[in-house]
């Protein structure tokens, strides 16, 4: 099981930076574009536990790959948790911690995977899965900057 942690203080009100990531339509906005994200079913109007959404996405060498992905728990203003119900991983689960602070909000990520094929899997971990996803990570901080200011 692999664990990645991400944090970031965006410069908004909580209500702002709630409004903006519980509207799945949004997370394209900050998804790198060579991964080809888009939304096929379930990404309409805010979030809700329960709700599927259904992707294309491409993350290694342009292959295309379907995820679906459940909101397994909201609370508003606070957090929400989405896990893959279908995908690339054995297991995907994300916590995404929203925390009203001196300057801002800090936003926290944190992600749990497992990766299929036992010891291929790791393999491919150590090789570049485990870089592409920091990548993502890193990217969604640096273009967060376009809808709120970081501190």
């Amino acid at each position: 099981m692999h664990i990645l942690k991400s944090k970031v203080i965006l410069k908004a009100s909580l209500e702002e930076v709630w409004d903006f990531f519980s509207s799945p339509s949004n997370l394209k906005k900050i998804t790198p574009p060579a991964m080809g994200f888009n939304i096929i079913s379930g990404g309409e109007g805010k979030m809700y536990p329960g709700q599927i959404i259904s992707y294309k996405v491409k993350p290694v060498a342009g292959i295309p790959l379907t995820w679906v992905t459940e909101i397994t728990h909201v609370e508003p203003l606070k957090f929400f948790v989405d896990e893959q119900r279908f995908g690339p991983y054995s297991m995907w689960h994300h916590e995404h911690h929203f925390r009203e602070v001196e300057h801002g909000v800090e936003m926290t990520d944190i992600v749990t995977y497992v990766l299929p094929f036992g010891f291929l899997g790791r393999i491919a971990h150590a090789l570049f899965v485990k870089s592409k996803v920091n990548q993502i990570f890193e990217y969604r901080s640096k273009v967060m900057n376009q809808f709120f200011v970081t501190a």
